[in-house]
């Protein structure tokens, strides 16, 4: 039966209070705490930080934090930091980066880093009019928001544009405000979603106060102002090649011309299909959201981003591409990638710290490089697979250690299972078969 119960004043509980009401809801209060305190850091301060970042805050929900290592981008080498539950994500990463690094490494740059915003307003004039008046305004808007922008500015960002938008057509008297901004270092939400709101308060008073306009005409209804998570202009590219020969050794028993081939065609694939590209591009996002977690950075805003960047032609496709010519395999991925260095998480959580220094205090253009490397990777492992053991072999292997877990093996049984799997298909019923046919004997 669903709980009814509405909670009111949660947010102002204390936490051992707001234990009490979850322990309420599960009849085990003691037990919640005793769970919930065995997740808390010992450290009074860096707990009291983690749970001062979210809202109603319990425990903290661990994620393991890992190494890929062996990247070598633009002919530097890194060793990438990456937070992410999926074994087999690292490992595929961390293979891929070994084969590529013996074979020229990733070569990466940024095309540009224009990200952007819109002011979503209502005005009842004439279109012809308010493109008239669009030099005066833009005018009003660069002088009001240059307090809030002259640090960004310092550093080489700011506001780049002012657009006009007429959407009137799809809305009545609807239109926009299109502002560009460069955020150097600093993922920059809050930074536009400011400008935004001071712009959209410039506007309602420019209207309001400019000389010669009627009633109807003074009125500016701003419906709402916040920055935009789809960045078509900040754009990266990652990609990796060799000769057809170089690829003769990457798998037993085909050669590397066969290999190109398949992998060309598995890729093309991706561009025809729906079902293929979402899986095709979620490969690419194992390793990119691992990457941004690691470095505190907004994981959700750079999928929605990258599967709307997907879509630009109307037609969802894949983010990466394959190509054979003159007897060379080349294999690229372009994408948008919004990214920090400064600011947010990236200097508050310890980790998302340590990741960053890891990575040598990157600038965000260099974290966009590494980023991508990591998933072009992760996507290049995954097609390998794909078009030669299949995905399960490997995969399943990974996640042998998961099963015994769950199946609660002591060190022996994970000892003996690792042996006998070693060579086998992994299944979960093939584990627990084996793991009570362990126990069996002992009986």
């Amino acid at each position: 039966m669903k709980r009814k119960t509405i909670i009111s004043g949660f947010s102002k509980l204390s936490r051992e209070e707001k234990m009490e009401k979850m322990g309420e809801l599960t009849g085990s209060a003691e037990q919640i705490k005793a769970k919930l305190d065995s997740f808390r850091l010992q450290n009074t301060e860096q707990q009291n930080l983690l749970d001062e970042i979210s809202e109603n805050t319990l425990a903290n929900f661990y994620l393991p934090f890992g190494v890929a290592p062996n990247f070598l981008i633009n002919d530097h080498l890194y060793h990438i930091p990456m937070v992410i539950e999926e074994s087999s994500v690292i490992a595929a990463a961390s293979r891929s980066a070994k084969f590529w690094a013996r074979h020229g490494g990733f070569n990466a740059q940024v095309v540009s880093v224009v990200k952007s915003g819109q002011v979503h307003f209502i005005w009842k004039g004439e279109t012809n009019k308010l493109h008239n008046l669009l030099p005066e305004l833009k005018f009003d808007l660069f002088r009001a928001s240059q307090e809030l922008t002259i640090n960004m500015r310092k550093r080489g960002g700011g506001i780049q544009n002012i657009e006009l938008i007429d959407l009137s057509d799809k809305m009545e008297n609807y239109y926009q405000l299109h502002v560009t901004f460069d955020t150097a270092d600093s993922m920059g939400a809050n930074f536009i979603n400011s400008c935004l709101e001071k712009i959209a308060q410039q506007t309602k008073h420019f209207f309001k106060h400019y000389e010669g306009l009627s009633d109807v005409e003074r009125e500016c209804e701003v419906i709402m102002s916040i920055l935009s998570n789809y960045t078509p202009d900040c754009l990266v590219e990652c990609s990796v090649e060799c000769s057809l020969d170089e690829l003769d050794n990457i798998h037993p028993g085909i050669s590397g011309k066969e290999f190109a081939s398949r992998f060309q065609k598995a890729s093309k694939i991706a561009e025809l299909d729906i079902y293929r590209a979402t899986t095709h591009n979620k490969g690419i996002f194992n390793g990119i959201d691992a990457v941004a977690l690691a470095t505190g950075n907004d994981f959700r805003a750079i999928e929605a981003n990258g599967h709307a960047y997907a879509s630009k032609t109307g037609k969802y496709k894949s983010l990466s591409k394959a190509s054979i010519s003159d007897k060379r395999f080349h294999y690229q991925v372009k994408m948008p990638l919004s990214l920090g260095t400064v600011g947010g998480l990236t200097s508050l959580h310890p980790l998302a710290k340590f990741g960053l220094e890891l990575l040598g205090k990157p600038s965000a253009k260099e974290l966009m490089m590494i980023t991508a490397a990591a998933g072009l990777a992760n996507n290049f492992g995954a097609l390998r697979s794909l078009i030669t053991t299949g995905i399960q072999k490997g995969h399943m292997k990974m996640h042998l250690t998961n099963l015994l877990n769950a199946l609660k093996a002591d060190y022996e049984e994970k000892k003996q299972a690792l042996e006998y799997f070693a060579h086998k298909t992994v299944s979960y019923n093939e584990v627990e078969t084996f793991i009570n046919s362990l126990r069996t004997k002992l009986q």
